[in-house]
C-alpha cells in the first residue's frame, strides 16, 4: 500500500525498501528448523518407506493369487487328462514359482513384524493355501495340515550371485535362510475355499464316468464341515463367514452321490454331468446364489 502525501507524491513504507528475498532469508535466519520439525521429518521418511513396501507386497501378493489360480485351474484338467501325472508335474512347476514370489515377501519382511503387513499379503497366501491343499487331496486323498506348508516356505540362498551378494555384502548381516509362516486364519480360510474346488472336481468326475470320487469327496467334505462347526462363532469372523459357503458345497456333494445312489443305473454316464449341472443351477437359484 502507498500512502498520499500532501504535494500529491506517495511515500512507500519503511520495511518496502528491503528485497523480497532478503527478508525471507532474515526470517529463516530468525526461526531455524526445531528439534521437534527435524523429528517430524524423520517420521515422514519413516512411514514413506512402510507405505511402498506395502505396495510392494500388495503387488507380490496379487501375482501369488494369480499364479495360484492358474495351478488350480491346471489340477481341474486331472480328470479328464490322458496321463495325470504330467498335470501334477506341471503344477507342482507353478507352485514353485508361486513359492519364489512368497520368498520374495519374506525378504521384504525381514526385520520388520508381519502382522503389521498382514493384511498386504493374506489373499495371496490363503489363495497359495487353496492351491497347494488341492494338488494333496489329489495326490493323496487327505488334508495337507499347516505344519507341512510351512516346511515349504523355508527358503535358502542357492543362487550364486545371490550368495555372492551376501558375502560382499557382509557387513549387512543378513541371513542366509528367509521363512514366512501361515497364520491358523489364512490356512483355515484357504481350507474353507477348498470346498469349493472338490465341489466342481466331484461333477466333473461323475461327467468322466467316475462314480467312486463323488462318495469320497462327500465324506472328506463331512468332516471338515464337522471341524469348521467346533470353530463356530468362537473363530474369527472370516472363518464364520465362510461356513455357509462350505455347507452349500457339501449339500451340492451330498446331492450328486444321492443322484448317483438312487437313479445312477437310471441315467446314462454319458448324461450324467449334464443332470448334475442342472440340479446344481437350480439349488444356486432356489439359495440366491451367483
Amino acid at each position: 500500500l502507498f500512502y498520499i502525501t500532501g504535494s500529491g507524491g506517495f511515500r512507500k513504507r519503511k520495511h518496502d525498501n528491503f528485497p523480497h528475498g532478503q527478508r525471507r532469508e532474515e526470517k529463516e535466519n530468525i526461526n531455524p528448523p526445531s528439534a521437534l520439525m527435524t523429528s517430524f521429518k524423520s517420521f515422514q521418511q519413516e512411514l514413506d518407506t512402510r507405505h511402498d513396501k506395502y505396495e510392494r507386497l500388495v503387488k507380490l501378493s496379487r501375482d501369488i493369487t494369480i499364479e495360484s489360480k492358474r495351478t488350480i485351474f491346471l489340477l481341474h484338467r486331472f480328470t479328464s487328462a490322458p496321463n495325470g501325472e504330467e498335470i501334477l508335474s506341471e503344477s507342482e512347476v507353478k507352485l514353485d514359482a508361486v513359492r519364489r514370489k512368497i520368498k520374495q515377501v519374506a525378504q521384504e519382511l525381514i526385520g520388520e513384524d508381519m502382522y503389521q503387513f498382514h493384511r498386504a499379503i493374506s489373499p495371496g497366501l490363503q489363495e497359495y493355501v487353496e492351491a497347494v491343499s488341492f494338488q494333496y487331496f489329489i495326490k493323496t486323498r487327505s488334508l495337507i495340515s499347516v505344519e507341512e506348508i510351512n516346511k515349504q516356505l523355508i527358503f535358502t540362498a542357492e543362487d550364486r550371485e545371490e550368495t555372492t551378494n551376501m558375502t560382499s555384502n557382509s557387513h549387512d548381516k543378513e541371513p542366509h535362510t528367509w521363512s514366512l509362516k501361515v497364520t491358523p486364519v489364512d490356512y483355515l480360510l484357504g481350507v474353507a475355499d477348498l470346498t469349493g474346488e472338490l465341489m466342481r472336481l466331484c461333477i466333473s468326475s461323475v461327467g468322466n464316468g467316475d462314480i467312486d470320487t463323488p462318495f469320497e469327496l462327500s465324506q472328506f467334505l463331512r468332516q471338515i464341515y464337522d471341524g469348521f462347526t467346533f470353530i463356530g462363532n468362537t473363530g474369527p469372523y472370516e472363518v464364520s463367514k465362510k461356513l455357509y459357503t462350505l455347507k452349500q458345497s457339501l449339500a451340492k456333494v451330498e446331492n450328486a452321490c444321492y443322484t448317483l445312489k438312487v437313479r445312477g443305473s437310471e441315467i446314462p454316464k454319458h448324461m450324467l454331468a449334464d443332470v448334475f449341472s442342472t440340479k446344481t443351477e437350480m439349488i444356486d437359484q432356489e439359495e440366491g446364489l451367483p
